[in-house]
């Protein structure tokens, strides 16, 4: 059986995501930029954005524990576009001849449900999705097996074999393997469009 409908990640799949963008304008200094990434503003301090957690809120108790970087904690809101530089290579042209052809198109992402309004509005190719599944409004994160679940059901209920779902977490891609989705891990416009092929949806 062929995939019927695609599920696309969005950060790192569709578009080009990547924190240290911003703070490598913020810090001078290389070795200053990769402390605070690894110790202060770290990927598992944004993952409660993503679980639904406000950048206030998230910010306070940062703030409070490295009070010297405060203005670099509450960049993550307030310059949160600047870590962005446009669609991954290839991919726009992807997902436009999938929405060409009338197939199925949704995604799921990990993100701040107060960013996303500023993310769809920065990146037309977005309106292509018939949904889009962002982990911050429904408090559920990848690659915990329920928000997929959720995602099934917000997509109509189709089984898990007829979606081909493209993430760059191998995490994410092993529960979806192992709720009897069939995935792809991204690696790369190329590869994406091997895997479309093959699954009969390009």
């Amino acid at each position: 059986m062929a995939a019927r409908i695609a599920l696309f990640d969005l950060g790192g799949v569709v578009l080009d995501w990547s924190p240290a963008r911003l703070y490598s304008r913020i810090f001078a200094d290389t070795a200053e930029c990769e402390r605070f990434l690894s110790a202060v503003c770290t990927m598992e301090w944004h993952n409660r954005h993503d679980c639904g957690v406000s950048f206030a809120d998230n910010a306070a108790g940062l703030i409070l524990e490295f009070p010297q970087y405060e203005s670099q904690i509450r960049a993550w809101s307030g310059r949160w576009m600047e870590m962005f530089d446009g669609c991954i290579d290839g991919v726009e042209r992807l997902v436009e001849s999938l929405a060409g052809s009338d197939r199925p198109l949704f995604a799921l992402s990990n993100m701040p449900a107060e960013a996303w309004p500023m993310v769809r509005a920065a990146f037309p190719v977005l309106s292509r999705f018939r949904q889009v599944i962002v982990s911050g409004e429904v408090r559920l994160v990848k690659p915990d097996a329920r928000i997929f679940h959720y995602t099934l059901a917000r997509m109509g209920g189709p089984s898990p074999d007829e979606v081909l779902f493209i993430d760059d977490s191998a995490r994410n891609v092993a529960t979806a393997d192992a709720l009897g989705f069939r995935t792809h891990l991204f690696r790369g416009a190329a590869g994406l469009e091997r895997a479309l092929i093959l699954e009969g949806l390009l």
